[in-house]
């Protein structure tokens, strides 16, 4: 059973962390494998110092960067618990999850954002909660200090300890969507399973380089953009946020080769200037990954008509260290509105509600198996008694079915299916369907309250720019493609849709956002 620290061994001179060029350097900062490896031992030599007990859960508030990455592997290497949080979170927010977690340590950036921190900490002050800022100077010295911005000394005469496969080795909060956030504890060898997974679908290998677009902070990111690719020595290019504006000229200056994210940014790509215009060539993309969303049929041709190279929807989860199932690389097989099949360890069912498996093709809830998978959630069983099958299968919560070759079909959340007098509508169908129309840039529908039939289908739109059309034109287009039932009853024409700081788009957010119920025409600008 390999621990994360048997799985990252490379000490090469290879490049392993390039940090492109910014305002503040002219050149970009390259860390190799062999200096990682020093900066992450002087840190955990600090964390020692801090006599911290076994398993404690250490918050790193902190951005892309390579503090961040020198801290994850510092504090899980030494058998305590990751618990990366959003910086930009609000001081509330940041009081509720360093509370949930019983954090005693935490590490924030040196930048205004810190003080929301350290003011939660003083709040919760009988949590004991002490709060440093790490600095890697000259990408190649470690530098920490307090909260008050006192310099800490590394030295420590104590040794780190070691990991165990079966410790938790980071923790994250599922959405809330539906009540309060779950806490997901995911092990070393969870996190293990899930990397080696992702590096044999995808076939990585020391000569690709991935472009960091998704936060380190959530799974997406962390699992498939990070940790995947440095396992198998290859470089992983760390902007401090995502830029469409700087986002080719990194890939190309620094040599990446692909990436992987939500189609949001997919979609802001896309919208933005790139090498591949007026005919030119453009980078050798090996390939883009898609995930964390479902992907427009339409913007994935999109995607692969621009950027000359094949997209892999793949479907993840917090709860399965990230992935699941995905497409294959060419020549292997892709399938359009599939999100592929299941990879590695992963088992795949489609089951009724007393945990039956359903017949091939039929539609029931999508339900996971694997060394990957969590084995529950933390202080809740409740949670943990409702979210596996007496066979050991996880609930995803995601209505689907299997084709003949093992290939998923998410046809919607369980609880977003919209139900109109019985009738049981998808709102992924209906979102691929608004994408297709050439003027619509991004397409979202959900369910609203209905004295009728229960609930109705409303639908939000972001136009393409320069484009003028009205709400008759798009239902009219949808009218055609699907029963009268499905067809949206309203359209919100907005210029921003409402999304999570991961980029994804939460239905219970957008029918907030734009539904009243006086049924008052909302036209919101964001």
């Amino acid at each position: 059973m390999p621990t994360l620290q048997s799985v990252f061994k490379s000490t090469s001179s290879d490049p392993a962390i390039v940090v492109p060029a910014s305002s503040d350097s002219a050149r970009p900062t390259i860390v190799t494998f062999s200096v990682l490896a020093e900066l992450i031992n002087r840190t955990r030599l600090f964390l020692a110092s801090l006599d911290l007990t076994p398993g404690s859960a250490i918050a790193i508030a902190l951005p892309n960067s390579l503090e961040f990455a020198v801290l994850f592997f510092a504090v899980t290497y030494s058998g305590y618990v990751a618990a990366p949080l959003n910086k930009d979170l609000k001081q509330s927010e940041f009081e509720f999850y360093l509370g949930d977690l019983s954090c005693p340590v935490a590490f924030v950036p040196a930048t205004k954002e810190r003080e929301n921190v350290i003011n939660a900490a003083r709040k919760s002050a009988g949590a004991g909660l002490r709060v440093f800022e790490l600095h890697v100077a000259n990408g190649s010295e470690v530098e920490v200090s307090t909260g008050d911005g006192k310099k800490v000394s590394l030295e420590s005469t104590k040794k780190p300890a070691d990991a165990n496969p079966d410790d938790v080795a980071l923790v994250l909060h599922t959405s809330g969507t539906t009540g309060r956030p779950k806490i997901v504890p995911l092990t070393h060898t969870n996190l293990a399973t899930s990397v080696s997974n992702i590096v044999q679908t995808y076939k990585l290998t020391a000569a690709d380089r991935s472009m960091l677009v998704m936060p380190l902070f959530h799974v997406h990111g962390l699992l498939c953009g990070f940790l995947a690719p440095l396992s198998v020595s290859s470089g992983v290019i760390i902007p401090p946020r995502f830029s469409a504006h700087s986002f080719w000229k990194d890939f190309v200056e620094l040599g990446a080769n692909w990436y992987t994210a939500v189609p949001t940014i997919h979609q802001i790509l896309l919208k933005s200037p790139s090498p591949f215009d007026n005919g030119q060539k453009g980078p050798d993309v090996r390939f883009i990954r898609s995930c964390s969303s479902a992907l427009a049929p339409a913007t994935m041709k999109q995607l692969e008509q621009r950027f000359k190279a094949p997209v892999l929807e793949a479907y993840a989860m917090t709860e399965a260290s990230h992935q699941m199932t995905s497409n294959d690389l060419p020549p292997g097989k892709r399938k359009i509105g599939s999100v592929g099949h299941a990879q590695g360890v992963v088992q795949v069912a489609i089951l009724d509600q007393d945990g039956n498996e359903v017949k091939q093709g039929g539609e029931g809830e999508i339900c996971v198996k694997g060394a990957n998978v969590t084995k529950g959630y933390r202080n809740n069983e409740a949670a943990n008694k409702s979210s596996y099958t007496a066979s050991g299968f996880f609930r995803t919560g995601d209505q689907g079915k299997l084709d003949a070759d093992g290939f998923v079909y998410i046809t919607g959340r369980i609880k977003e299916l919209i139900n109109r007098g019985g009738e049981k509508i998808s709102p992924v169908e209906l979102d691929g369907l608004m994408l297709e129309m050439p003027e619509i840039a991004e397409a979202v529908s959900f369910a609203v309250p209905d004295e009728m039939y229960g609930q109705e289908v409303h639908a939000a739109v972001v136009l393409k720019p320069g484009v003028k059309i009205g709400e008759s034109e798009v239902r009219r287009f949808i009218a055609e493609k699907v029963a009268k039932f499905k067809v949206p009853k309203k359209i919100y024409f907005t210029e921003t849709m409402p999304k999570t700081a991961t980029g994804k788009i939460q239905r219970k957010n957008i029918s907030e956002t734009f539904f009243k119920p006086e049924g008052a025409n909302v036209k919101a600008k964001l």
